[in-house]
């Protein structure tokens, strides 16, 4: 038998070789693109419309965007970042006025006179003390039973006491809303009927976010949020619900990475005015709704340093 040996030279050249073949063969990392918008609609045009504003609505914007659109009457529905998490800040509030009803009908009965009162602190001038009365009350184990018979999967209570850093996203969110807005077997039509009036009567000071350039013709819905904390700068929210000129639709934007409060709220503002534009136009005479120049919303608590 002969042995055969390869010099230094040619062990050099066979290494290089096989490391280009495995590099050749192995799998590339792609490198992880950045979200778009998403539409589709029964309407002809409107998903293409949509998707085009919003865009453009979002062009140059720092923040981290998550954007929920859907419209029963022509079944558009728009989604960005569907399924990232955001501190709830404020907008948990309708969560836990949600389960509150949702553990009322179990126990076939009423909200007293006083968990009345409370709800009606916490959704129309976002009272937080309200809130942890209600949050107290009714503990993680029932918070999660809602959110199991809502199909709120991905949202995850906050611990410690802090609720408003609750983990929301789009999904659950608009799934929520869906809920308050439709017949379905969680929410009774009175509890839905309900939670609707108290989001109808949020005080002006904290009626900025998706109304923003809604048509005077179409009833609104509102719950906004928003908390500062050291990563990802300033949490601003919005949650809204629409019914009116043919059309029953309700958005969620979620936004952090926010320089300031206001930032975020034009963000926020930026996408309702395309999406109220785009689903529901208006002609001569047709009044929007324009926000308050000086949005307000309560601060929730955080750890500290947090």
């Amino acid at each position: 038998m002969t042995r055969r040996t390869i010099g230094r030279g040619g062990a050099l050249a066979a290494a290089v070789s096989a490391a280009l073949l495995v590099s050749a063969l192995a799998p590339t990392t792609a490198v992880a693109a950045t979200p778009t918008v998403s539409c589709t609609s029964a309407k002809d045009g409107l998903a293409a419309k949509l998707k085009k504003d919003i865009t453009a609505a979002l062009a140059g914007r720092k923040s981290t965007v998550a954007v929920g659109l859907y419209d029963r009457a022509t079944k558009t529905s728009c989604t960005l970042r569907a399924a990232h998490s955001y501190d709830s800040a404020s907008t948990v509030k309708v969560t836990v006025l949600a389960a509150l009803l949702w553990d009322a009908k179990k126990h076939n009965r009423y909200l007293t006179s006083t968990e009345q009162s409370l709800a009606t602190a916490m959704i129309t001038k976002s009272d937080n003390a309200a809130t942890s009365k209600l949050w107290k009350q009714l503990g993680t184990t029932k918070i999660k039973g809602f959110l199991s018979a809502a199909g709120m999967t991905r949202t995850v209570p906050g611990s410690g006491g802090y609720w408003g850093l609750t983990q929301v996203n789009v999904r659950d969110e608009q799934r929520l809303l869906s809920l308050v807005t439709a017949g379905n077997s969680v929410l009774s039509d009175n509890a839905r009927a309900y939670i609707r009036k108290l989001m109808g009567q949020v005080v002006s000071s904290q009626r900025w976010g998706t109304p923003a350039g809604v048509p005077s013709s179409v009833s609104v819905g509102v719950k906004n949020g928003w908390v500062q904390r050291s990563t990802h700068g300033w949490r601003v929210h919005s949650l809204g619900t629409f019914q009116g000129a043919g059309h029953d639709y309700a958005i969620t934007v979620l936004t952090h990475d926010n320089s300031t409060m206001d930032y975020g709220v034009t963000t926020i503002q930026n996408v309702s005015q395309a999406i109220h534009k785009a689903l529901v136009p208006t002609g001569p005479g047709t009044t929007r709704f324009t926000p308050t120049s000086r949005p307000s919303e309560a601060l929730v608590p955080v750890p500290p340093q947090g």
